[in-house]
């Protein structure tokens, strides 16, 4: 298949169903490709025309004389296969098919998309769309759309599942000033997807920054490494409206009921450094603000403000997006202290009061920035009778060219007698708010992707280490020969002792006599428990005896559990009683795993015991390509966290063999993808060692 670096740079387009009348989509992307002075050649294809927009329509794409590269499709939907099979006669490489009425309309739609891709594959080509608005690209130019206007020459590819939504930040950029790369339209994404376009991005020489709009992800394991790869060279930012439904819940598991359908698209962009927006404004502002800003040393902020609650608002903001609020060197206080009127605000937030004029907040601005300690600064500006926005705008562009370095956001909160300075502001490329949060919130997202990015060099690979893989294979083959696909206790503790989790010795006992035999190797106390899959909650049933301390207890426990099993569920045979060694109660954890369609299976960690459901402490990982401190970030995010470290003068829990199972739960369920939940809870934490008590494994 041909790569797609020419797909927004053709020496030559079709435009396969254009037009001479107005307002028809054929002739508006004749129209635009002309308006974007596109350097190669525009060939209008249509039998019943001789012009159009004054150059020679063709009848047919074979009446081309020259070779077409590329070819954007206007006709009706019944038409498109036809024409598609005439492409690939020519030697076309790119379709963009703009037409609708494929699967989003039904069967008859989805399979007429079939038919489509199988005809580019055949005939070596790529397709965008269909249903789509097309492609632009203000560097080659070529705007390969029927979109009005045409956005300004600029430094952002932006990629878009939905046509409205790209629209209409086309234009509103154009009204601020902000200026694109690439537009990407990608419709149905029979073909190319998000990920193709990330990844030419990414390697784009006029391109600073990606942002995308998306609905869905069509292949979770080729976006996270694609997407892995383009934010080491540059920042992407993606809104990731809806919830997939592909995540399907299983009741029977924690960990299921836990992974919402939407956690998995976080857990998979926080790990490979995506930026997620949570809003198209956030969206919009993060991409603005990479663009045209360096990317802070750290997450340090500073707020020079002339108005103490828009300090407070800002303050607010960044202690929940996880930003210091620094603390300035002694040399910049003392500066503060001798250069403002003594009513001001010297430490962050800076008040430099209402009555603040250029001067001031030059003053203020210049001295803050030096500082050692500020990795960025928010300027916000209140109107009042005295304030000069226009002239405050002036000092900040001023002192930003004398500190490249530093990222700088200006909020000008107010309308009309604000707008000229804020207007300034955004032409010359700093980020003018209208509140604080937008402006906390960006830079946020800028010291986040220079944290992943550290953090990625810094990431220590887990030890190697080498399960016993037949044993996991023989007691599936069981299981499965057995007509199951809920695995009983003994046999889910076998599988993860192969990946060596310690666990408390399990074993089947079918008689009172083989129980007691079991409880004196083991050791007393024991637990028993009925073994069947048939029944999730065992205590409900009376099917769980704990604190066993001699054979006589063993053996009337024994007995009891069946009887009780028997009269609540009478239809239920069980397949013997687990005993089990009782363990010295520690720290509760839980290691669980839920398998996303789209990315694979998400490994849960969290408080654990009776507290699973209470608390719902639980912190989410991809189980692919875990790393040590990944894992350890993933503890941290846990109310458990403060439990393992020694709380309230205990000892700290064994925090390194807790990382190693979980890496070791990890990989069981990489290995294994028939795996489809698994809940060890809880997992008893000591000072020294772990001990896996109950576990439940479900299988496909």
């Amino acid at each position: 298949m041909s790569g797609i670096v020419s797909l927004t740079n053709p020496r030559s387009i079709a435009v396969v169903g254009a037009s001479k009348a107005p307002g028809k989509v054929g002739n508006a992307v004749v129209v635009n490709l002309i308006n974007s002075k596109f350097g190669g050649r525009i060939y209008p294809v249509n039998p019943k025309e001789k012009t159009i927009e004054g150059l020679p329509c063709f009848p047919s794409l074979a009446a081309i004389p020259d070779e077409v590269e590329a070819a954007v499709f206007t006709v009706p939907a019944k038409a498109v296969l036809k024409a598609a099979e005439e492409c690939g006669e020519k030697g076309v490489k790119f379709l963009a098919v703009l037409t609708a009425g494929f699967k989003e309309l039904g069967r008859e739609g989805l399979e007429m998309e079939r038919a489509l891709v199988d005809t580019c594959r055949r005939c070596d080509m790529r397709l965008l769309g269909p249903n789509c608005l097309g492609f632009m690209d203000t560097h080659t130019p070529a705007n390969a759309t029927f979109i009005s206007g045409y956005p300004i020459q600029g430094e952002i590819a932006f990629v878009s599942q939905s046509g409205a939504i790209l629209a209409a930040v086309l234009d509103r950029a154009r009204s601020l000033g902000i200026g694109f790369s690439k537009v990407i339209s990608l419709g149905n994404k029979a073909d190319l997807s998000e990920v193709d376009f990330i990844a030419d991005a990414a390697d784009d020489s006029h391109t600073s920054v990606i942002m995308c709009y998306i609905e869905d992800v069509n292949d979770g394991e080729k976006f996270l490494a694609t997407a892995a790869q383009a934010v080491r060279k540059k920042p992407l930012v993606i809104f990731k409206s809806g919830t997939s439904q592909a995540g399907a819940l299983a009741a029977s598991s924690h960990t299921g009921a836990l992974a919402g359908s939407d956690v998995a698209y976080s857990t998979a962009f926080n790990q490979c450094g995506v930026i997620r927006a949570t809003s198209m404004r956030e969206l919009f502002d993060l991409a603005v603000a990479f663009a045209n800003q360096p990317v802070p040393k750290g997450d340090n902020l500073a707020i020079v403000t002339n108005s103490g609650g828009p300090g407070i608002i800002a303050t607010d903001w960044a202690e929940k997006q996880n930003v210091k609020i620094t603390r300035f060197t002694k040399e910049t206080i003392n500066a503060l202290r001798e250069g403002l009127p003594p009513e001001a605000g010297i430490y962050n937030p800076v008040d430099v009061l209402g009555d603040a004029p250029a001067d001031r907040f030059r003053f203020a601005v210049e001295k803050v920035l030096k500082d050692e300690n500020v990795d960025g600064l928010i300027v916000l500006v209140c109107p009042t009778l005295v304030t000069q926005p226009v002239e405050i705008a002036q000092a900040i562009l001023e002192i930003r060219g004398k500190n490249p370095d530093k990222p700088i956001f200006a909020v000008y909160m107010g309308g009309e007698t604000m707008a000229e300075g804020s207007a300034m502001l955004a032409e010359a490329g700093v980020p003018c708010f209208d509140f604080p949060e937008n402006a906390v919130t960006a830079f946020a997202g800028m010291a986040n992707y220079r944290q992943f990015a550290e953090q990625e060099r810094k990431a220590k690979e887990l030890p190697a280490f080498v399960p016993d893989v037949k044993t996991v294979k023989a007691v599936f083959y069981d299981v499965k020969r057995d007509n199951r696909l809920v695995l009983l206790g003994s046999e889910a503790a076998e599988v993860v002792a192969a990946y060596g989790i310690t666990t408390a010795p399990t074993l089947m006992a079918h008689n009172p006599d083989e129980a007691v035999a079991l409880a004196e190797n083991f050791g007393y106390p024991v637990v028993l428990k009925v073994a069947s899959p048939k029944i999730l909650h065992k205590s409900d049933v009376g099917g769980v005896k704990m604190k066993l301390d001699s054979a006589k207890a063993v053996r009337e426990a024994f007995v009891d559990i069946m009887e009780k099993v028997h009269h609540y569920l009478p239809d239920v045979t069980p397949h013997g009683i687990e005993v089990q060694k009782m363990m010295t109660r520690g720290i509760e954890l839980i290691i669980g795993m839920t398998r996303d369609v789209q990315f694979g299976p998400l490994v849960a960690v969290g408080l654990g015991g009776i507290y699973v459901n209470l608390f719902k402490d639980v912190s989410f990982r991809l189980a692919s390509g875990m790393t040590v401190r990944e894992i350890e970030q993933q503890l941290a995010e846990t109310k458990a966290y403060t439990l393992l470290r020694g709380y309230r003068g205990e000892k700290p829990a064994d925090l390194a063999t807790v990382i190693t199972t979980i890496s070791r739960a990890a990989k069981l369920v990489t290995d294994f993808p028939e795996i489809t939940e698994m809940d060890i809870n809880p997992l008893f934490v000591y000072q020294r060692g772990v001990a896996a008590m109950d576990v439940k494994i479900t299988i496909s």
